[in-house]
């Protein structure tokens, strides 16, 4: 009964007892009764009631029924990821004297730090997860949280926890499938085609169900993603598919999404060593990002390692657009930036021995602290072969002896920090 959860509401937060609320109406344990929906009351009660209370019984009441489609209605904006209209729906719930009642009050604060994860506000977010951690929730808001929880793991690119957590989640309580697209992109990241793929299509069909094209482009393209690693399949039918994905991009006049896609197809060119298209691409995919952002940076350093190799910009540029990136990356808080322009930097100067001496002694130590295993593999596969045809035989062994061990063990999150740097998640 709806009255007497409101009456019971609005009597806490008055700080008066059940035996002051009902002096002279009824008695406390009729009315302990009445809050917890134990029996039937006389007519004339609610309103002696609600007028010591100051309250308009009918009005909360559909306040009350309303706040359940207006919580569905910001779940739904943040599921097509209408950031500023969810903004506007959370400002006026919190408005709202009802929406603090135990009944909403956990779904709302969690659907709010779920905004916060939109809004790459992930301080924000963690200090609402931790104040929930230990709340008595309900089935719904228990799978909520571990959602959100997830996509924080996923943000703090700690994906074998945003699997594990992810995992977990009861479709059959939640009854929210767009945590299939979160899951597929944590097995996206550790390079786990099959999963990724699996779970992918599954949110697919979700967001075609529900009409959500936005998404549904996220979806197709990180299933795409998954078909451009398998090197043996028809190139032609791969970059068809990405043609595809950019018209929908501009006929939704999706910019952001277009520049992601653009990204990864640029990136399946420079696999395949066709250096000049893949530059071109780049350099498309910059004209529509943020400069100076860490996602520019990204596709920046495609561009430079596609020019170099296809032998496309001149020294002069080269440096230029090196030092430029260099002092960008100086302020970013991730040292990957700095150490990847500065390893082109030492590519350029065609200086071997500073070269190998910064990829060993500053380059790999930096990676391996921050768990960028593909690219410590990938520059200690230079080093092994750089000593072996110098006659350091020793050195080229010992480095190829780690090399062999961490391929042995090459899974989990560490090995997504590269994808997420090549090949851009959603």
């Amino acid at each position: 009964m709806y009255e007497g959860k409101i009456i019971k509401f609005y009597r806490e937060k008055a700080k008066i007892t059940q035996k002051q609320l009902c002096n002279e109406i009824c008695s406390d344990t009729h009315i302990s009764k009445i809050e917890n929906g134990l029996m039937d009351y006389s007519p004339e009660i609610i309103p002696l009631l609600c007028k010591r209370l100051e309250i308009d019984i009918v009005r909360e009441v559909t306040q009350y029924k309303s706040l359940e489609k207006q919580l569905n209605h910001l779940q739904n904006t943040i599921i097509i990821q209408q950031v500023n209209e969810a903004k506007i729906t959370i400002h006026g719930l919190q408005e709202h004297p009802l929406i603090y009642m135990p009944d909403f009050y956990p779904r709302f604060q969690l659907l709010v730090a779920r905004t916060h994860m939109l809004l790459d506000e992930e301080k924000k977010a963690y200090q609402l997860l931790k104040k929930w951690k230990k709340q008595d929730l309900n089935k719904y808001e228990n799978n909520l949280f571990k959602h959100v929880l997830g996509i924080y793991y996923l943000s703090k690119k700690d994906y074998e926890n945003a699997i594990n957590i992810l995992q977990t989640v009861n479709q059959l309580e939640y009854n929210n499938p767009e945590y299939y697209f979160d899951l597929a992109t944590s097995y996206h990241a550790i390079h786990s085609q099959v999963n990724a793929y699996y779970y992918a299509e599954k949110a697919l069909q979700f967001f075609k169900r529900k009409n959500i094209f936005l998404r549904v482009i996220d979806a197709e393209m990180l299933m795409l993603m998954q078909e451009g690693f398998d090197d043996n399949r028809h190139f032609n039918e791969i970059i068809e598919k990405y043609k595809q994905l950019i018209q929908s991009c501009d006929l939704c006049h999706a910019r952001q999404k277009k520049a992601k896609v653009l990204h990864n197809l640029a990136y399946e060119y420079f696999k395949r060593q066709k250096y000049r298209t893949a530059a071109q691409l780049y350099e498309e995919t910059m004209k529509l990002k943020k400069k100076n952002s860490e996602s520019y940076l990204v596709s920046l350093e495609g561009y430079m390692q596609s020019c170099i190799k296809g032998n496309l910009l001149s020294y002069h540029e080269l440096v230029k657009l090196t030092k430029d990136a260099l002092g960008v990356a100086k302020g970013m808080k991730d040292p990957l930036y700095k150490v990847l322009f500065t390893i082109i930097l030492h590519l350029i100067n065609n200086q071997p021995i500073k070269y190998y001496y910064y990829l060993e002694e500053k380059a790999l130590p930096i990676l391996k602290k921050y768990g960028h295993v593909f690219l410590v593999k990938q520059y200690e596969t230079e080093l092994v072969n750089y000593y072996y045809k110098n006659g350091q035989i020793e050195k080229a062994m010992h480095i190829a002896y780690h090399l062999i061990n961490q391929s042995e063990t090459l899974h989990s999150s560490s090995y997504a920090k590269f994808f997420t740097k090549k090949g851009e998640l959603i």
